[in-house]
Formats: C-alpha cells, structure tokens, sequence
C-alpha cells in the first residue's frame, strides 16, 4: 500500500461502551434508569435431555451386567477387559494420566457450560421506565432483547443513509461493533465522521443495556480510485 492509499483510508475506533454514562451514545440522558440488566439464559432442553438419555443408557448397561454377575452369568467382555487393563497399568501410566486429564477436562467444561448463560446471539436492552401505579410491578417484568443479527441490519441500514457510502457492512459482537463502508464521493474523514455519527445515534436507539464499543473503518472504493 504506498502513502496516497494510506492517505486515503480513515479508521475511528470509538469507546461508545467507556464513555456510556456521556455524550450521543449514552442511554442516561434519555432518563432510562440505572441498573443492571441481566444477560437471558438458556433453557437448555435439548442438551440436558441428551446428557440425561447418555447416563442413563450408561447406568442401566453397567446396572445390567452387575446383575448378571450376581446372577451367576459372565460379566461383559468390555467390562473384564478394562477391569484388566485398570488392574495391570500403574496409577503414572501415561495413557492413564492422559485419560485420567481428559476426563477432568471434560468434567470442567460441562460444569462451565452450565454455569453460563448462553444465548449469546441475543443482546438484552433496558428496562423500561419504573411506573408508579398498578403497572409498575407489570413493567418491572417486561425483558426485551435483540437479535445481533437484526440489530446488525438495522445499523447497516442506517449506515447507507449516510452520503457518500457506497455499501456498508455492520457486524454486531457482544462487546464490539465493526462497521466497514466504501465510499465513493465526500471526502473520507467527513463520511467517516457522519457514519460514526449515525451509527452511534442507531445504537442509541436500539436501547441496549451493555452497549458494544464502536469501531468505523472507511475505505474509497475502487471504482472511484480508477
């Protein structure tokens, strides 16, 4: 890249999430009400239910061939074969230690996969405003969220409204917002400078609770370099 193509690039990284309590990008000069707003959990139905079918196909083969046992029958060649191989390895074998780690692995992510709260396509956004009467308990309970993706094509749709943006894409992070443009006429720094403007004042409206930092990059096309 030589120094006219450099020129003619301009990056804005903008701490919208540092500076949330101040200027465009802040929810508090709306009146919105401090406080904090949960992330939504999965229900995990389908995992549960697959975890729960496993040990329960597990225990009742291993419950089984107890009985078989006690019932006088030969135990499983599976099961003679790694009482075997338990019996006859020492406890530093390294297949035993490699089995050994890989089950405590195993045993942490689950227990870290439980505790989080998933969903993490969906962005949660503000409570509404404390009501005083009747409706206040009501309004307490209402929880709204947005999709990442939806939200991405409502600020790329904003994007496009800017002049001199020839085509934008908006990708949506749970703690970032990356917005690249090509322009094809204004200068660089001033569509630069309205889109980030704009794409603040789109995520102001979106009504996040956590709202992700924004980072713009600007480029000029190149049908207009040629």
């Amino acid at each position: 890249m030589n120094a006219d193509q450099k020129m003619r690039q301009s990056t804005s990284a903008s701490a919208y999430g540092a500076r949330a309590g101040t200027g465009a990008g802040s929810g508090a000069g709306d009146g919105d009400p401090p406080g904090r707003v949960r992330r939504f959990w999965s229900e995990r139905r389908v995992p549960a239910g697959i975890v729960a079918l496993v040990v329960a196909a597990v225990s009742g083969l291993l419950l089984y061939d107890v009985a078989a046992v006690r019932s006088g029958r030969r135990a499983m060649r599976w099961r003679d074969w790694l009482a075997d191989e338990l019996a006859a390895r020492p406890l530093d074998n390294a297949w035993m230690v490699a089995g050994a780690a890989l089950l405590a692995a195993l045993g942490v992510w689950m227990v870290v996969m439980a505790m989080a709260p998933g969903l993490r396509g969906l962005l949660p956004m503000r409570a509404p405003e404390p009501e005083s009467g009747a409706g206040a308990e009501a309004a307490a309970a209402v929880r709204a969220g947005i999709d990442r993706t939806s939200a991405g094509l409502v600020l790329r749709d904003r994007a496009m409204e800017v002049p001199g943006v020839r085509s934008a894409r908006v990708d949506v992070g749970r703690r970032r917002i990356r917005a690249r443009a090509l322009a094809h006429f204004r200068d660089l720094d001033e569509v630069r400078a309205d889109l980030d403007a704009a794409l603040h004042e789109g995520i102001r409206q979106l009504g996040l609770a956590r709202p992700p930092a924004l980072s713009v990059h600007v480029r000029r096309s190149a049908k207009s370099k040629g």
